[in-house]
């Protein structure tokens, strides 16, 4: 009877595997063919094995594009996670007790809500050399004497990006990070501040070791989303990384040739070298966190081995 209605279940999720198998697995291989072809998408893909690989790895285009979208996402993951942090550790503070919790969440997280052609569009107004918001209140404060250029400089179009995505994310992570320490028990803290422990040693010593699976799940989400950036850089520039290029990243770029210039198979493996780079620099990242874990794995498995050759 039960094997009789598992049928039903089966059937039940056809269609999701099936939307699941159009929209997600096929495009995946299809892309990974297309990185092996001449391909236009117009007339049929003509087969050049690794050419295309051997021409993004000699790419200086494609390389200072990785440069800028790793400037980029270096400052924003460091102010992301920084002020998320020291949020968190404010607001779990046993002896400031905080009220209205639930407020300054819907607060931080709202950033993230909003699309991102707005958040473009609100900070190009904030933003502008001439009659931008942080210019006028600078300038009324009496810190600047000249107007600065914020999106008309490499470096500063490029810390002004990282400064957006941070406002735009960090209401994400502290959100994460708080629901982790509100999940240790209440009384280990207390024992804590009791015996003389100051913010900082509790933090370290007893939340910290706690959250460490969320802060590596949100380094590396943070990593995968930061390495792909695409929306801001593109609505804010002239749609090919404004100024001297320091706003082309790596997905920009992969843009433009496929629907700019027309060069699908080029793009494609441009798509698939982001991905490894991505993938190492996760397992890199991975193994540096848990590499006492590593290690303890590796010496019990070499104590075993003895153990078996010894008995």
């Amino acid at each position: 009877m039960e094997k009789q209605y598992a049928k039903y279940g089966y059937i039940f999720i056809t269609p999701f595997f099936l939307v699941f198998l159009i929209f997600s697995i096929y495009p995946i291989f299809y892309t990974l063919y297309l990185s092996f072809t001449d391909y236009n998408g117009f007339v049929d893909p003509i087969w050049i094995g690794l050419k295309n690989y051997k021409l993004v790895f000699g790419d200086a285009k494609f390389w200072k594009a990785l440069t800028n979208t790793i400037r980029i996402w270096g400052v924003n993951i460091v102010l992301q996670l920084g002020l998320a942090f020291i949020l968190v550790m404010i607001f779990s503070d046993l002896k400031y007790r905080i009220k209205g919790l639930k407020v300054f969440r819907i607060v931080f997280y709202l950033p993230n809500l909003i699309a991102a052609a707005s958040v473009a569009l609100i900070f190009v107004k904030l933003l502008n050399k001439d009659y931008g918001v942080v210019n006028t209140l600078l300038f009324r404060f009496n810190l600047i004497t000249k107007t600065i250029p914020w999106l008309e400089k490499s470096m500063l179009a490029q810390l002004s990006v990282s400064n957006i995505q941070t406002w735009m994310w960090f209401g994400n992570s502290f959100i994460l990070f708080m629901a982790a320490i509100q999940a240790v028990n209440k009384e280990t803290i207390e024992s804590a501040v009791i015996d003389g422990a100051g913010r900082l040693a509790i933090m370290r010593h007893i939340k910290l070791p706690l959250i460490k699976p969320i802060l590596i799940y949100v380094a590396i989400t943070g990593l995968i989303g930061g390495l792909q950036l695409f929306d801001i850089p593109l609505l804010i520039t002239d749609g090919y990384g404004a100024p001297e290029g320091g706003l082309n990243t790596v997905i920009l770029y992969l843009f433009n040739h496929a629907f700019k210039y027309g060069n699908f198979g080029y793009a494609a493996a441009i798509a698939y070298v982001l991905f490894v780079f991505i993938l190492l620099i996760s397992i890199i990242f991975l193994i540096i966190v848990n590499r006492s874990n590593i290690k303890e794995y590796l010496s019990l498995r070499r104590a075993r081995k003895e153990a078996k050759v010894n008995g």
